[in-house]
């Protein structure tokens, strides 16, 4: 499994489409065993959730992301969790691993 979070300044993004990197964690076993910071490509209407499913992501925690972005997330099969509070990233995956997060409200409008 692979868990991507959206970053600005190494942390939590609250807009998704904006990131400047995403955090992406390699799970195995429940645990993580590698974490790598990936440059997104240029941002246009669908490119990051192709994206990242072409990096084998599945799960994406985010701040904040548009409504078309999480249906063409879901249409990648890439299970969405928005709303998050901006915890340090791998507190974030430490949680969804452990089933403790939950997702709250979006910040992004549109």
């Amino acid at each position: 499994m692979k868990i991507a979070i959206p970053t600005t300044a190494g942390e939590l993004s609250e807009h998704f489409g904006h990131c400047e990197a995403f955090a992406v964690f390699t799970i195995k076993d429940n645990k993580i065993v590698k974490e790598e910071m990936i440059n997104p490509p240029a941002h246009e209407p669908g490119s990051h959730p192709r994206f990242l499913h072409e990096l084998g992501v599945t799960v994406v925690i985010s701040g904040g992301m548009g409504m078309k972005a999480q249906e063409l997330m879901q249409q990648n099969g890439i299970k969405v969790l928005i709303g998050m509070c901006p915890l340090p990233l791998k507190e974030l995956v430490e949680k969804y691993l452990q089933d403790k997060l939950e997702s709250g409200a979006n910040p992004c409008d549109h």
